[in-house]
């Protein structure tokens, strides 16, 4: 549901129909979209070439969240139908988290000192390797430059002179290097269908020995197969992914049975004021 001013604000300007009872009810959802110019759907209302084709106004389709899973990104240009994100609005949100789950993983999940003890590690220090720059990658970098972390940095769309690098205050690696150098991978790259299992057994058995791994990113960037075999040969101390498939998780899957694997169900851009931010960004657009 949309915040309750952003709602007014809506209806005082346009014809508004709140119908949270066509996410689960697909024909309904299609004979609704006959006159419809603009959608605001949530990431489990999927909208192909079948569906657009019972929507012949409709310009525009909004997403609260950052992804545009199940949204046909092709089939909705073809149609003339613009996706409409928040951009930035959940940037604070999703740095705050990842620095929160770096923090729980290296204190949480100890390793052993040169004499044999078993301690925690800080993240002043650390080696700090993101992947991907979106917008939240600039916060996330002015945070972990104040706890005193080194920042390094890999975007396949960004080349290693664009000026974003040095404005962020991040050093650009090679995705390889990038993966053996980092004590903490932060995973934030969007994910599009030629970067399946691009984070694989050619990359993730060359990661830092302790290293762990925070994902925001789709889990399919991710071979599975591999990411088990680090995380359970103990070369990968543990890792945290914010939105992960449910596929992946099913019995006889190689992750299914690895303890040192935490999923939550995709909180890192869902706070109070990001929620805000993206509902007003999305509207006015």
């Amino acid at each position: 549901p949309l915040e309750p001013e952003v709602l007014q604000w809506l209806d005082a300007r346009h014809s508004v129909r709140f119908a949270p009872e066509l996410e689960r009810d697909p024909r309904a959802l299609r004979q609704t979209l006959f006159n419809v110019r603009a959608l605001i759907a949530p990431p489990s209302v999927a909208l192909d070439a079948q569906a657009l084709h019972f929507a012949p106004v409709l310009r525009a389709v909004g997403r609260l969240s950052s992804g545009a899973e199940n949204l046909d990104a092709e089939a909705c240009a073809r149609a003339g139908v613009e996706i409409v994100r928040p951009g930035t609005a959940s940037a604070a949100a999703e740095a705050e988290f990842a620095i929160g789950a770096m923090l729980q993983l290296l204190r949480r999940v100890p390793v052993r000192s040169n004499d044999g003890m078993l301690v925690g590690r800080e993240l002043a220090g650390a080696t700090v390797g993101l992947v991907g720059l979106p917008p939240s990658a600039q916060q996330l970098a002015e945070l972990l430059g104040a706890f005193g972390a080194q920042v390094k940095g890999y975007d396949p769309a960004v080349h290693q002179s664009d000026s974003r690098w040095e404005r962020w205050k991040i050093e650009p690696l090679g995705l390889h290097e990038l993966i053996q150098r980092s004590d903490v991978l932060c995973v934030l790259m969007h994910y599009f269908t030629r970067f399946k299992g691009l984070l694989g057994e050619r990359l993730l058995p060359d990661c830092k020995p302790d290293q762990v791994l925070v994902s925001l990113g789709h889990s399919s960037l991710f071979d599975d197969e591999a990411l088990a075999e680090v995380l359970e040969s103990g070369r990968m101390a543990a890792a945290w992914f914010d939105s992960m498939e449910p596929s992946m998780l099913d019995f006889g899957r190689p992750l299914r049975r690895v303890r040192n694997l935490q999923v939550t169900p995709r909180v890192s851009g869902t706070t109070r004021e990001s929620r805000i931010r993206s509902a007003w960004a999305v509207v006015r657009r």
